[in-house]
């Protein structure tokens, strides 16, 4: 049998944990306030009443001043309990939306290194983030609002009915039309629009952070945003979007509603003219009179009930479309943990007929590829562009799980072996590591959380940052990216460099660790990296043959396929594929400007 599929509502407020009664209880006291704030217009009634049936000698009208009191208590009464509901609503409302962020984040936590190449961060940051402040907005204020409503409609039935059910009908006319004029711009087909241009204003998102990183780009290109085609055309996609939304969905309806909603009064004139003659020759025309001042009071919350109403139901949509984009994070890939994990014994890697596609694409980026880097060796890993070596030395970590074959860390397959453990042997130097925007201490901490401060001074030094330390004006404790301190970009690896130091994994992947380093720098990380993999199992990535020159093994990978492996010696002997990248890297290397002439 088919699943229910359970309404938005419910599934936010399984969010709520411990919190959800309190919105049970805040939307039961936003009812009661409705209830309470219809006193006043009944009392305003009894007054105008009391007024006419004594006029014009208004002195004997005696019980005006019990009536003003009784409609201010009600008033204040009715105020105290809305604010209480509001109250109540809001601490469910914010647990919710901080319990989205929170699962979000252990979602993704969860997740493959490979989910967050394929999914920016800033469309991550946009489907927890904005979208979880768009379902506090419908359970802090417009759930109260529509049950609020909603008691207030019936209580208008019942009242309006109760006085005069001819001006009871001329005042609810308005009122049915708006509704429909709402219903006609949110419901069916029209809620797909909503759809669209939220999905516009995703990749809008997404395209404007790529937009934001490439901006050293641009400017050294003097390019204009408009030469960021994929920027321009999300911004195009939503603008497009949003003024379809306005034009197509909204601008008929809502000025239907707020026509009709806000001209509630108007229906009461011609009721009045026409029923008044009939009043007044059965001499009920002070009651009539009464009837009409209450009516022409009351007419004025309908524009209040109704906009409430439309306000909550398009938050109601939105939470809607956000439940959804949230459901995209909290359906990322897991990645699946064997229940018998296994520890490996050593650092050997070994690939057995790897082969892997990424998910999308139509050829292998890896095909049946079988290489071992022994306990304590570097293997690099060298090959044409696009060849398939990050790919290759991000399956140890698991970023992605193979299609076939097996990759294992000390005789274990990875797969095998618990991923929090898996981490732990495994440290990582990339071509462009992250550093955070908190200490020098800080980023390097957090390799190893529990590293006291003496730990992470001597894996600055091994790391050669000891000149970067003496010039900072609080040492180990600057904060970086804050208050006018930056780093270069060869002084950012030399730090990641002391992360991975205070790591001490016995397995390292290196993937083009200098490849944008001045000279300067190239030789303090080189002499770091040298430290670094000292009696480690190392996996290089390199384009710049000279740095895999002394390594154990290279293996040399095309268009996913390992062509031939050796060392360097064997390989440029061998006259193959390796041989004739070493003969155009040195004659790249040779290569010089000689007056007007190229020379070699």
């Amino acid at each position: 049998m088919k699943e229910k599929k359970k309404s938005s509502l419910t599934v936010l407020l399984g969010y709520a944990g411990g919190r959800k009664p309190l919105t049970f209880l805040g939307i039961t006291l936003s009812g009661i306030s409705m209830v309470l704030s219809m006193v006043p217009y009944i009392c305003i009634w009894l007054v105008v009443r009391d007024l006419v049936a004594v006029a014009p000698e208004w002195t004997k009208a005696e019980s005006i001043s019990r009536y003003g009191w009784l409609a201010f208590a009600f008033a204040v009464a009715g105020i105290l309990f809305y604010f209480a509901g509001l109250m109540c609503t809001h601490l469910a409302a914010f647990r919710v939306a901080s319990n989205i962020r929170k699962q979000g984040v252990a979602r993704v936590m969860k997740a493959p290194l490979g989910y967050f190449d394929s999914n920016a961060s800033g469309l991550i940051r946009g489907r927890l983030d904005a979208s979880a402040a768009d379902t506090e907005s419908l359970l802090a204020h417009h759930l109260a609002d529509v049950v609020g409503a909603v008691v207030l409609f019936l209580s208008m039935f019942a009242m309006m009915f109760g006085f005069d059910w001819r001006m009871g009908c001329a005042c609810l006319l308005s009122a049915v039309i708006s509704l429909l004029a709402m219903f006609s711009m949110m419901g069916g087909k029209n809620a797909e629009h909503m759809a669209a241009y939220q999905a516009a204003q995703d990749r809008m998102t997404k395209a404007g952070t790529e937009y934001v990183r490439g901006i050293p780009v641009v400017k050294i290109f003097q390019q204009t945003v408009y030469s960021f085609r994929a920027f321009k055309e999300a911004i195009d996609a939503y603008s497009d979007e949003a003024e379809k939304y306005q034009s197509e969905v909204c601008e008929k309806p809502q000025s239907i509603n707020l026509t009709f909603t806000e001209g509630a009064f108007v229906f009461l004139v011609p009721a009045v003219l026409f029923f008044a003659p009939n009043a007044a020759s059965t001499g009920d025309l002070a009651g009539f009179i009464a009837d009409f001042a209450f009516y022409g009071v009351f007419s004025a919350i309908i524009s209040t009930a109704l906009a409430k109403l439309m306000f909550a139901s398009g938050n109601t949509m939105l939470a809607n479309i956000a439940l959804d984009r949230i459901s995209h994070v909290m359906n990322a890939p897991e990645l699946p943990k064997n229940k018998h994990p296994k520890t490996p014994q050593n650092s050997r890697v070994e690939f057995q007929d790897v082969s892997f596609t990424y998910k999308g694409a139509t050829t292998p980026a890896l095909s049946h590829v079988s290489f071992t880097a022994e306990q304590g060796q570097t293997v690099a890993l060298v090959g044409p562009s696009g060849g398939g070596k990050t790919t290759a030395a991000s399956l140890i970590p698991r970023f992605w799980d193979v299609d076939s074959g097996i990759v294992s860390v000390g005789s274990v397959d990875v797969t095998e072996i618990d991923p929090r453990l898996l981490m732990e042997k495994v440290a990582f130097v990339f071509q462009n590591n992250r550093l955070f925007k908190t200490s020098i201490l800080e980023n390097v901490r957090m390799a190893r959380p529990d590293a006291t401060r003496e730990q992470v001074l001597a894996a600055l030094s091994a790391a050669r940052c000891d000149d970067i330390i003496e010039k900072l004006p609080k040492g180990i404790d600057t904060l970086l990216g804050s208050e006018g301190t930056y780093l270069s970009g060869g002084e950012q690896q030399r730090i990641a460099l002391a992360r991975a130091m205070l790591k001490d994994a016995p397995i390292v992947v290196l993937d083009e660790a200098t490849a944008f380093a001045d000279p300067e720098n190239e030789m303090l990380i080189q002499t770091a990296l040298a430290k670094l993999t000292e009696g480690r199992t190392v996996i290089m990535i390199a384009h710049r043959l000279s740095t895999v020159v002394g390594a154990d093994k290279i293996v040399v990978l095309k268009e996913g396929r390992l062509i031939e492996q050796g060392t360097h010696q064997e390989l440029t002997q061998k006259g193959g594929l390796y041989a004739q990248m070493w003969a155009d890297y040195n004659k790249a290397v040779q290569w010089k400007i000689s007056g007007d002439k190229e020379a070699i």
